[in-house]
């Protein structure tokens, strides 16, 4: 009988990030080295990354990447996206056949701007009416999920593992200034494709390791503003709730992460501060049901930079560490190696206490 230090426990997925501080693109092909020291943390189930700034050529168009059943699904999913948006590209994404991947959907992208005359009439601002169109595909067509929706971003997902998910969408041909990625192990739902990391909606994207036990509270709650978890998984109700916290309600990125890994009452009482004592008793009081209960540790991509979070008591593994303009983010320190052998000031960061790193101003 194996007992613990014989066998390797894992502790589920692997998660990994990289992004340039001064906005330098560097290949898909250095976010996927990242993975393969990791390969133990996944069982195959499902794999994905996250680019950002990868559709230069398209920056100012919502980049739609998008898993159909069958032709006649995304021909009539194509005309409900003609009566809302002007199509200004429309593809098939590029892949290559590998025997680790099997049963792929059609895999299609559309490079799109909503019409100003349906924003009008709908009196919404365009990211909502993205979201809501997003929303609507992915509740009301059968068949049909929109997996990427931000700009010059994209998510790139599969069943298998990371490394193969890489090679089949051919990520080493896209270069980005930010990647992130995700290695599942999951524990109470499904592998499939759209079950796979990243969550996005927009240009919000989250890789998860762990499990919420406070996940019906978080989706109760953040369904009474409209949106749909269709997928009973805990990462995309976390997705929604970055939505919800940093684009609906306008917190900044340190207040949004003093929600959902809100400090113990003990320790706000114990705050000096009364300014930031006050804060956050306002925000655990107001958005109580938004606090995230469980191990995690998550890496939130965006426009301009990551977030890195772990839970309140830090029961999930979360190592980061840095290079010139370069920052590197994962579950474990070999994958960073991996990245980069002569990486410096490798650190793991305090639970609940986020590590956010943004892009220098126009640099992407």
């Amino acid at each position: 009988m194996k007992i613990e230090g014989q066998v390797r426990i894992p502790s589920g997925c692997a998660i990994a990030a990289v992004i340039s501080r001064d906005g330098n693109r560097m290949p898909g092909a250095t976010i996927i080295k990242a993975m393969k020291p990791m390969h133990d943390r996944s069982n195959g189930l499902g794999g994905g990354f996250a680019g950002y700034g990868i559709y230069p050529e398209y920056r100012d168009f919502y980049a739609l990447h998008m898993f159909f059943d069958e032709r006649a699904t995304r021909k009539s999913c194509e005309t409900f996206l003609k009566e809302r948006f002007e199509i200004v590209k429309s593809e098939i994404m590029p892949t290559r056949k590998i025997p680790a991947i099997t049963d792929e959907p059609i895999l299609w992208r559309y490079f799109v701007a909503p019409l100003k005359s349906v924003l009008r009439d709908l009196q919404l601002d365009e990211k909502e009416f993205v979201a809501r169109t997003v929303m609507k595909i992915n509740t009301e067509m059968k068949g049909a999920y929109v997996f990427s929706s931000g700009k010059n971003m994209g998510t790139f997902k599969a069943v298998g593992f990371p490394e193969d998910v890489g090679a089949f969408y051919r990520l080493e041909e896209y270069e980005g200034y930010s990647w992130t990625a995700h290695g599942r192990y999951p524990t109470n739902t499904p592998g499939w494709w759209g079950g796979a990391h990243p969550f996005t909606l927009l240009d919000w994207s989250i890789v998860h390791n762990g499990e919420i036990s406070s996940y019906d509270a978080n989706r109760r709650f953040i369904e009474m503003f409209g949106y749909k978890c269709t997928l009973q998984t805990d990462t995309e109700v976390i997705t929604y709730m970055m939505d919800y916290l940093l684009r609906v309600k306008g917190l900044t990125l340190s207040e949004a992460a003093s929600v959902i890994a809100a400090p113990f009452w003990s320790t706000i009482q114990g705050k000096a501060d009364l300014e930031e004592k006050n804060k956050l008793t306002y925000l655990r009081t107001i958005f109580s049901s938004l606090l995230i209960t469980g191990p995690f540790s998550i890496v939130l991509g965006f426009n301009g930079g990551l977030m890195a979070l772990n839970d309140r008591l830090k029961l999930r593994s979360m190592v980061v560490g840095e290079k010139g303009d370069r920052v590197f983010i994962a579950s474990e320190e070999a994958a960073i190696r991996t990245m980069e052998p002569s990486a410096e000031r490798v650190w793991a960061p305090a639970g609940g206490e986020p590590v956010i790193i943004q892009v220098k101003d126009g640099a992407y």
